[in-house]
């Protein structure tokens, strides 16, 4: 289930529910002798769970109507009491508490499902039921949404067909890019899967655009156009945030990661959108994002040959690993969200900052990691880690490889570096936008200038 968020532009989504203008009903707890399905649970249904479980959508069942509701009562009442959903899987007792994207239920949410599933699941009275939500058609743009117009330009990769109840399988095309004619400053992106098989088997992706070398001017850069993982698809910059995108013809080089398992029909042809919202044409924000960059957590850091990497990552069967890895800032950065990514033995993963005066600080942990989720960890904005050029960020990620690991395909067996889910993976996503003195200064005064009560709330 996802909780709706009233989205503004600083915001991006990590839940398809984000993207929607959020029909916002208040929902109290209520006491076990009166809770019903009409007044008390469907407004919380509605809110965070909905957009996702609807028909047509990937998730398995729809909660729009009370028979289904009901049939689901147990099941609902136990993801909701064990915090499974909606999907958010912060440690919130470590790190900055402040997310934009939360998509948590509150205890008083919480309470009123328990109650309601506990009391037998009872309907109540008709006339009680909240008008429902106004969704979205399938397949619609969910940045669409935020920014109140459709992607300026959409790129499509080429088709491929995934193959029924398979293992993983990726789609590795380059697609011309048409040179814009000049540079371009990107607001938004979306990297959206074909709705609704798509949905169903693309588990990640990225796109990057890369640019010819001109022994004049020697290389222009690459640009990470998008990434997507299940639980994050877009991302709208804050106001006056933007990524460059020169000019020049280049390529688009896809990296779509599918996994069919539990699709028991083939997915002939699936095509990826990606759309793209720009400033306009002449308009310069104040400033640049480098927008998600990977930063390792094992031993080979390097972009040259990303695959030799991962070599000390062996995990025993019914054991344990614990991998850490160090960046340095060369400048200073303004953090706006995490995105950890590791396969099905990862069971958390965290990042620290150590500044240059030697105090560290938990910027965030994930302490229940799940690789069928790739969710994206949104600060609010004054809560993103500010931090001073030679700052160290120190990467800890510990994999589960026991019994006691639900997602574990198989214990018995020996872990090492691999693409596959039932192998490892160990890096983290990070937002980074890098500042030059003036504006880490700017950014730094206007932080302390907040007077003491208007912080505390």
């Amino acid at each position: 289930m996802t909780r709706h968020i009233e989205s503004t532009r600083k915001s991006s989504g990590i839940i398809a529910a984000a993207a929607v203008a959020a029909l916002v009903i208040p929902a109290a707890p209520a006491s076990a002798q009166d809770v019903t399905f009409t007044r008390d649970v469907a407004p919380i249904l509605f809110e965070n769970c909905v957009e996702c479980h609807r028909a047509g959508s990937f998730a398995p069942m729809s909660l729009l109507e009370f028979e289904e509701a009901r049939r689901y009562a147990q099941m609902i009442r136990y993801r909701v009491a064990n915090r499974q959903m909606p999907p958010w899987h912060v440690d919130t007792t470590v790190g900055i508490p402040d997310f934009a994207n939360d998509v948590s239920l509150t205890d008083a949410e919480i309470q009123t499902i328990v109650r309601w599933a506990e009391a037998g699941a009872p309907r109540g009275d008709d006339a009680d039921l909240p008008p429902a939500p106004m969704l979205r058609e399938g397949g619609a743009w969910q940045a669409e949404t935020i920014i109140g117009r459709p992607p300026d330009l959409v790129i499509q990769s080429t088709p491929y067909s995934v193959a029924a109840n398979a293992q993983d399988q990726w789609w590795n095309p380059a697609v011309t890019w048409e040179a814009l004619g000049e540079e371009r400053w990107m607001m938004a992106y979306e990297f959206k899967p074909r709705y609704p098989d798509g949905l169903l088997v693309v588990h990640h992706g990225h796109a990057t655009l890369s640019f010819p070398r001109d022994e004049n001017r020697g290389a222009i850069g690459g640009v990470g156009l998008a990434h997507y993982g299940v639980g994050k698809s877009y991302e709208v910059f804050p106001d006056g945030v933007g990524m460059l995108v020169a000019g020049d013809q280049g390529v688009v080089d896809w990296n779509i990661h599918y996994s069919a398992l539990s699709v028991d029909y083939d997915v002939s042809n699936d095509v990826v959108d990606i759309g793209l919202w720009f400033y306009p044409v002449g308009e310069t924000p104040e400033m640049a994002t480098e927008g998600e960059v990977l930063f390792r957590v094992d031993r080979h850091n390097g972009h040259d040959r990303p695959m030799a990497r991962g070599n000390d990552i062996l995990i025993p069967p019914h054991g344990y690993q614990v991998l850490q890895g160090v960046h340095v800032l060369e400048e200073h950065t303004l953090v706006s969200s995490f995105r950890p990514h590791m396969h099905t033995r990862g069971k958390e993963m965290s990042v620290e900052a150590i500044y240059p005066d030697g105090h560290r600080e938990v910027i965030g942990k994930v302490a229940d990691y799940k690789h069928i989720w790739q969710l994206g960890y949104e600060f609010e904005e004054d809560a993103k880690p500010l931090l001073p050029k030679g700052t160290v960020l120190l990467f800890t990620s510990v994999f589960d490889n026991t019994a006691e690991n639900p997602l574990n395909p198989d214990p018995n067996q020996w872990v090492v570096f691999g693409r596959r889910g039932p192998d490892e993976m160990s890096h983290m996503w990070v937002n980074i936008t890098y500042l030059s003195d003036e504006q880490y200064e700017e950014i730094r005064r206007s932080r302390e200038s907040v007077p003491v009560a208007e912080a505390i709330r």
